[in-house]
């Protein structure tokens, strides 16, 4: 299996969620072994930023990255999207201090990619491969991988809300499943809470064209929702987007029990951390024929600027 990059640059404007400002994103192609690689435009120049678990400063109500003099929010929507479509290398520009929130899913970063097309490189892909079992546990909650040829999440979360509850869902993460099960899960939040986000200046820029927001009893979206368990859906989305902060492609089994920004990546800390324990470097094979391709997405696009 070959690394991945984008065919060409594609671009999108949106509403930043918490500075309620407009944010320009801009996604350019990038050679083999870079990775993913944020610029941050700040007016006078441009700060390098790569993904890494100690890059990670906030996890508060959304995952933040920085390095001490740059910052940018919000980023795990576009990541997970990146990283469940497959792409290794990839240079994201951000003229803001946020990524565009879009509809609150991965839908519109999905359309982006399909846009841009994905193109084979010419050096094999690298993945960093869970070698040994690893249990991390924080107040009941839970992360558990396993040793596994894929890359599998099985997701279970518990709400005291009665159209949450208890829901569960499990997913082999590929290309096609990511587009199709869950980039167009929303992200979620209750109106008690909007009053409280909004005194401290977050979710400036939230609205219900952007989340889905939940009272005592029921959704007020008038539209409902995407999917019965798109709670679920979402949380799943967000897990994929963390992990990608790893830095490389990454493979396991991994079984999730109510965790959030803030523990994905305490646990994501953990692995690297103790890499040598946990952790295995592999090559992935090479097919003696290979094509350039555009993964399966979304059966209807969804517009890609807000």
């Amino acid at each position: 299996m070959l690394q991945t990059t984008i065919h060409k640059s594609v671009r999108c404007t949106g509403i930043g969620l918490h500075s309620g400002k407009q944010v320009e994103l801009v996604l350019r192609p990038a050679t083999e072994d870079t990775g993913i690689l944020f610029s941050l435009r700040n007016g006078t120049g441009s700060t390098f930023l790569t993904p890494t678990p100690s890059h990670v400063v906030g996890t508060g109500l959304a995952t933040v990255l920085g390095d001490g003099r740059e910052s940018v929010a919000t980023v795990e929507h576009l990541l997970s999207a990146v990283s469940g479509m497959g792409i290794d290398n990839i240079h994201i520009e951000v003229t803001g201090k946020e990524l565009p929130i879009m509809d609150g899913s991965a839908a519109s970063f999905v359309y982006l990619l399909k846009q841009a097309g994905v193109r084979k490189l010419n050096k094999p892909r690298q993945v960093m491969a869970v070698s040994k079992a690893v249990d991390f546990e924080q107040d009941g909650k839970y992360i558990k991988a396993r040793p596994y040829d894929g890359y599998r999440v099985d997701y279970t979360i518990e709400f005291a809300h009665p159209l949450i509850g208890t829901q569960r869902m499990q997913l082999e993460i590929t290309p096609e499943n990511f587009s199709k099960e869950i980039a167009k899960a929303r992200t979620f939040g209750f109106l008690k809470e909007v009053d409280y986000l909004h005194a401290n200046g977050l979710a400036l820029g939230g609205s219900l064209d952007n989340a889905v927001v939940l009272d005592e009893y029921g959704v007020l979206n008038a539209e409902g929702l995407r999917f019965k368990d798109e709670f679920v859906r979402h949380k799943l989305l967000d897990f994929v987007g963390d992990m990608a902060v790893l830095g490389a492609s990454i493979q396991g089994h991994f079984e999730v029990f109510a965790s959030g920004h803030a523990m994905n990546n305490a646990f994501l800390r953990h692995l690297d951390e103790n890499r040598s324990l946990y952790l295995e470097s592999k090559i992935m094979p090479v097919p003696e024929t290979v094509e350039d391709s555009v993964p399966e997405g979304l059966a209807e696009p969804v517009a890609a600027t807000a």
